[in-house]
């Protein structure tokens, strides 16, 4: 049996498909006479006779040329027939919806199909021809049943066999201190890919070890073999901060990186990597240097050149070995036998497991993909075919699979082998969505109609679920879930089977090349025009046109939606997400018949054609964060096979009418109920199917709760977040009953999970919001109730863990009804609440303690603009870890007793006191004089164990550290508004990484650094008295990485004898006034400076003597009009980016001629108030310059010279109204020396 391509696979799924199609009612009437009949039966047998040889044509076409191109034929064939039965199907349904007159126009299509069919016809009667003499048998198609998994022990967490002594040794030196002074030590996995690098890394990652160990910040980042420094960092901010991160500005993301890591010990991993160069390396790891003393970055990779170029020098390479054949056959065996089972015939599977299990080459991905497949195959037979197979004897120069995997596939249906091939379109570690991917499987037709009830989704997901425990498909490392990824070999898999078929780069543009048999490409940008690109002539018939991870291009290519849409008539799917050109669909929209998915989302849209509505098999329409959309088409109503439509994020302002109509509707973020009968809230009821989140809006438009009850929410059972929204406006003529009777009336399902209500304008709220019924319900959130006087009994909700309760204006007094708990009830009040908010409340008074049992369980709590708020707070919380109290200056109560509390937060609420420090508390922030000064005394009774962060803020009073000692274990310590604190001087604080000191200890006029060993951040700001900085001869700040000073106006110097920090990286200095010049030696004593600011330093004329650091590449000067004018600003070559900011009055043309440093790619004019030229001779000398961005440049008009640098890409203006009339009319004097540039945009829009 020989490896099976994908074209055989894509033939049984499509031809089951088909098979469907020609049964259908649609087509069989629209065509209907005896010929055609005779037609259609014929196109079936003949499909029938196919079918049978598909199986072994499959397995054949590696060996036999002659077999494949016979597959290629029908293929073509094929998709031709799917074609021409879907445009058939979709013209007869237009059919029944139009008027007689049309039927002339009807009868003539009718006639062009049955052309088209008889072609086919005799097409496949000449290819069926060969069949015999190519030999081909014909072999039973296997029936398909999903696979129900059965429990394992991956479940439970990642099983890992065979790899206790690598764990062991690799947490040694996770764990061990850095033994050369460094900060930040690498520690390269190397092993060849499915050795089980990332298993093995992710076990370490997730060890109860390094939970007990004081990393302060853990991050997973998957890098992958086409590294985008840009994408990786941000997905360092986003596993840090566990939001998303919209920054797209290197520069940007790397300070607010930095800024995230600072004076933290980190623990990052780094996985799949294959970054040789160490330009990339130094880059992608600058912002690691911020953390401290015993940071670890564990990487793998499969490359040994990429632990080589890592820019450290503690760097430990482990090598992984292959497993034994022993410990591999506890792998395959934990996927292959089910723990329960105990038949006849286990014995000897065993043995035949043991001896597959020695062709895996000691490769555990091998073991685990054979052990998942052959789960399903219980007979001694099937296990001997695997045993047997010749794909273990397939030459390597065939396929550089591993052979393990190429049979795992080949024992897939034909279906699945489609679904997993279709994600070759996905580009290598790209992390997907579960419902997104089952989405495109069904606009594909992969995902074969359900005969059970069930839906396609349904079905789609227990497809994809099979893959998942086949190890086709793995879960991330994502915080909030739902993200899956193939491995590395797995993809090369799928691009090898669909290398024909399906098509994916990194970029489209002339000089791509795609095979003319391509239905399906996928592409990350666009390196040309589309107006320039001839694969969109010589590629007519694809079905699929993804832009995934889309990156912008720094041309126009406003035209690519109209020549995408004109010239692929095909396509079922296509998506133009994120698509950053100004996006414009074309009428022709319209006339793509195929189409079932079209992405639009995170575009600049502005209006969508209403020929959109004639595409009746649509059936996914993405619009989410389309900034600029407003409206949907008026005929929406139209897509009645619409069953996903994303909106959210997107301002649509009302719904269209008679939206009820869409009832295959699963998915619908929002509803804006109208003002007519046609968009009210009675459209909801015909969408039964809705599910998942979802929001009702304008429910002030509901006059009458009959109205409310025609929605039918009690019926939707399928929904698990429901959020009802009322408009925030004033409204002196509120009918209290009605209000109370329309939330009434849309009572959920007693099933659902989450529930959101903003801006009721009811005084009261309905009874069955706190009835005991919803045991599913974890999450309320009662937003701008501002009529209620009386929050709702919510305290007998079984599951209920999250509560906010925000902006309700009325409430005075939280009492034993909000508890809910009736008499002689044993049921603790708020049982499983962990996060109690209550914000913006500012007429409660009383916080009433009925029942000193209650929030057992309760982890945060905060109580946040509570102005009024005088009472106490309740006493006893024993799980409590975070309390935030804000803004509530009547509060008088001491911090609760909370045993476990962590994190403290005490702002703007005076009459707190504070006795004595929780045990474990970590972090601690409080504002004014009282709060302080209560912090500081119980410093005198017991000095916190644990505390890592301080932030004292706004006190009068004169205060100090008792013993003139910093608490032990503080890291980060911030002083703001303590213009009498004493700072303490006499002693040194070891752990001390992070220091600011803002409008602060004025009796400080001098810093010495030497007291702070191991600081990494130092900033001062609006210190008055501050004059200098104190650096010990003998004592070298080794571990600074950032230092910033801001407004210290008698700030006159650094130290005469330079200032000597090793490891600086980053040096910023603002608006000192009698600042006069910049350390001497910047060059030898800040060698590893890598970022430069200097902003309104007027009296500084020149750079040091001696050189500029070697690494320095990113300076920015601001409002500094002497420096600007310095002539060693072209010696610096090392820098690469350059930032000149405003107002800089009376610079009224620059760069002087060769004034800047020739090594320049990027240069931002920013705020030059006075600028009226742009000066080509000074710029000419840069033949490195990319990108030039100027901005806020009110009065510039003129570009002297010939003509901006020929190696530009990237012209940006913005808010320059005059330039930007003469670029717009192509001025003879502007337009000539710019329009080289392929790039040019100004205000937002290429031109």
């Amino acid at each position: 049996m020989a490896l099976a391509v994908v074209g055989g696979a894509l033939l049984s799924a499509f031809i089951d498909v088909l098979f469907d199609r020609l049964a259908s009612p649609e087509v069989v009437n629209f065509i209907r006479g005896k010929k055609p009949d005779k037609l259609l039966q014929k196109v079936k047998t003949q499909l029938l006779v196919v079918r049978v040889v598909l199986a072994d044509a499959e397995n054949r076409q590696i060996t036999d040329p002659n077999v494949k191109e016979w597959l290629d034929l029908i293929r073509d064939v094929v998709y031709e027939v799917d074609d021409l039965l879907d445009e058939v199907s979709t013209k007869a349904s237009a059919q029944k919806e139009v008027s007689n007159a049309f039927s002339r126009l009807f009868k003539t299509k009718k006639m062009v199909s049955i052309s088209k069919l008889e072609d086919i016809v005799e097409r496949l009667d000449d290819i069926l021809k060969q069949k015999e003499s190519l030999d081909l048998k014909e072999i039973p198609v296997e029936s398909y049943r999903p696979w129900k998994a059965q429990p394992t022990s991956l479940e439970d967490g990642y099983a890992i066999y065979g790899r206790d002594k690598d764990k062991e040794a690799i947490m040694k030196l996770v764990l061990e201190d850095n033994t050369n002074g460094e900060n930040v030590s690498m520690i390269p996995i190397v092993g060849m890919g499915g050795v089980g690098k990332t298993t093995l890394a992710r076990s370490v990652f997730n060890d109860d070890k390094l939970k007990q160990q004081t990393f302060d910040l853990k991050a997973w980042v998957c890098v992958s073999d086409i590294f985008d420094i840009v994408k990786v960092t941000r997905s360092m901010i986003e596993e840090i901060t566990r939001k998303a991160c919209k920054l797209s500005d290197l520069n940007a993301l790397q300070l607010e990186l930095m800024d995230k890591l600072k004076g933290k010990r980190l623990l990052i991993v780094l996985d799949d990597v294959w970054i040789e160069d160490r330009d990339n390396w130094r880059s992608l790891t600058k912002p690691f240097l911020s953390g401290i003393r015993g940071s670890k970055v564990l990487i793998t990779t499969r490359n040994e050149n990429v632990a080589a170029a890592v820019p450290f020098h503690n760097v430990e390479v482990y090598h992984l070995s292959k497993l034994s054949n022993e410990d591999c056959w506890l792998v395959f065996a934990n996927h292959a036998f089910p723990h329960s089972e105990a038949s006849e015939t286990r014995g000897t599977l065993e043995n035949i497991g043991k001896e597959i299990v020695k062709k895996c080459n000691g490769l555990p991905l091998a073991a685990q993909s054979l052990g998942g497949m052959l789960r399903r195959k219980r007979t001694i037979r099937d296990w001997n075919n695997v045993l047997q197979s010749d794909i273990w004897e397939l030459p390597g120069g065939q396929c550089e699979i591993i052979p393990a995997l190429r049979i795992s596939y080949n024992y897939l249906p034909p279906h699945l082998k489609q679904c997993f091939v279709y994600c070759s379109l996905y580009p290598k570690d790209y992390e997907f969505l579960k419902d997104e991917l089952i989405q495109l499987w069904m606009a594909e037709d992969i995902v074969k109609p359900p005969k059970n009830g069930k839906t396609l989704e349904e079905v789609g997901h227990e497809y994809f679920d099979d893959l998942v425990s086949r190890s086709f498909f793995q879960c991330t490392n994502k915080h909030w879930g739902g993200f899956f990824v193939m491995h590395d070999l797995m993809h090369d898999l799928a691009a090898f089977l669909g290398r024909e078929f399906y098509f994916r780069a990194d970029e489209l543009g002339k000089k791509t090349k795609i095979n003319r048999k391509t239905r399906h490409l996928s592409f990350t940008r666009f390196s040309d025009p589309v107006s320039d690109i001839e694969v969109f002539d010589t590629v007519k018939f694809p079905r699929t046109f993804l832009l995934i991870n889309f990156k912008e291009s720094p041309f126009n290519n406003e035209t690519a939606p109209r020549i995408i849409v004109s010239r692929l008539k095909y396509l079922r799917v296509l998506s133009l997400c994120n698509f950053q050109s100004q996006l414009a669909l074309p009428d022709s929209v319209g006339e793509l018949i195929h189409l079932r998915y079209l992405n639009l989302s995170s575009t600049n849209i502005e209006t969508l054609p209403e020929s959109l509505c004639n595409l009746c098999n649509l059936e996914t329409l993405k619009l989410s964060f389309c900034s600029e959309l407003t409206k949907l088409p008026s005929a929406m109503q139209n897509l009645v096979n619409l069953r996903h439509l994303e909106i959210h994020g997107t301002p649509i302002k009302e719904m269209p009418k008679r939206m009820g109509k869409l009832n295959q509707l699963q998915n619908l973020e929002f509803y804006i109920v109208g003002k007519h009968i046609e968009n009210s809230i009675k459209e909801l009821g015909g969408l039964s199917n809705l599910r998942g989140s979802f929001s009702i809006k304008a429910l002030e438009n509901v006059t009458k709760g009959e109205e409310a009850l025609e929605a039918r929410i009690m019926d939707k059972n399928y929904i698990i977040h429901l959020s009802l929204e009322w408009s925030i406006a004033n409204d002196s003529s509120i009918d209290f009953q009605n209000e109370l009777d329309v939330l009434s009336r849309l009572e959920p399902h007693q099933d659902l999970e989450l529930l959101s209500i903003n801006g009721y304008k009811g005084s009261r709220f309905p009874e069955w919001m706190g009835s005991f019924s919803y045991h599913y319900m974890t999450f309320i959130g009662l937003y701008n109730c501002k009529n209620c006087c009386i929050l709702p009994s919510l305290g007998q909700l079984p599951s209920l863990k999250d509560l906010i309760i925000s902006d309700m204006n009325s409430v005075k007094t939280i009492d034993a009804g909000f508890y809910g708990k009736v008499d002689g009830s044993s049921v603790i009040p708020f049982a499983s609440l962990e996060s109690l908010h209550i914000l913006r409340m500012p007429c409660l008074e009383v916080w009433n303690a009925f029942d000193s049992e209650a929030f057992p369980v309760l982890k945060d709590l905060y109580i946040t603009d509570c102005h009024n708020l005088k009472g106490d707070l309740p006493k006893h919380h024993p799980a409590l870890e975070t309390l935030r109290i804000r803004n509530c200056q009547y509060l008088v109560s001491s911090v609760p007793m909370a045993p476990a509390l962590r994190t403290l937060e005490i702002l703007n609420s005076n009459k707190v006191e504070f006795h004595e420090f929780p045990l474990l508390v970590e972090s601690i922030n409080v504002e004014g004089g009282p709060v302080v000064e209560s912090i500081m005394e119980a410093f005198t009774i017991r000095q916190p164990t644990f505390l890592d962060s301080l932030f004292l803020q706004n006190c009068s009073s004169a205060i100090s550290f008792p013993g003139d000692r910093l608490p032990a274990s503080l890291k980060s310590l911030c002083i703001s508004g303590l213009t009498k604190m004493k700072f303490p001087m006499q002693h040194k604080h070891e752990l001390l990484d992070s220091l600011s000191i803002n409008n602060s200890c004025d009796s400080l006029t001098s810093l010495p650094l030497a007291i702070f060993p191991n600081l990494i951040s130092l900033q001062i700001q609006n210190c008055e008295n501050m004059e200098s900085l104190l650096v010990s001869g003998s004592e070298l700040s080794k571990s600074l990485n950032s230092f910033e000073i801001r407004n210290c106006p008698n700030f006159v110097s650094f130290p005469g004898e330079g200032l000597c920090m090793p490891n600086l990286t980053r040096f910023s200095v603002y608006k000192c006034d009698k600042l006069k010049s910049l350390p001497d030696q910047m060059g030898t004593f800040l060698p590893k400076i890598e970022y430069l600011k200097i902003s309104n330093c007027h009296q500084i004329d020149s750079f040091p003597g001696g050189g500029m650091p070697p690494n320095l590449r990113t300076v920015c000067i601001k409002n500094c009009v002497k420096l600007l004018s310095n002539p060693a600003w072209v010696c610096m070559d090392m820098v690469t980016s350059v930032d000149v900011w405003g107002p800089c009055d009376g610079i009224k043309s620059f760069p002087k001629e060769s004034l800047l440093p020739p090594s320049l790619v990027y240069l931002d004019l920013y705020d030059l108030s006075s600028l009226e030229t742009l000066d080509c001779k000074g710029l000419l000398h840069l033949t490195s310059l990319q990108e030039l961005y100027i901005r806020r440049c009110q009065k510039l008009e003129n570009i002297a010279g010939e003509k901006l640098p020929f190696s530009l890409i990237k012209l940006i203006i913005d808010e320059c109204p005059l330039l930007k009339q003469r670029c717009h009319k192509k001025d003879r004097q502007i337009w000539p020396k710019i329009c080289h540039v392929r790039g040019i945009k100004i205000d937002g829009r290429w031109i």
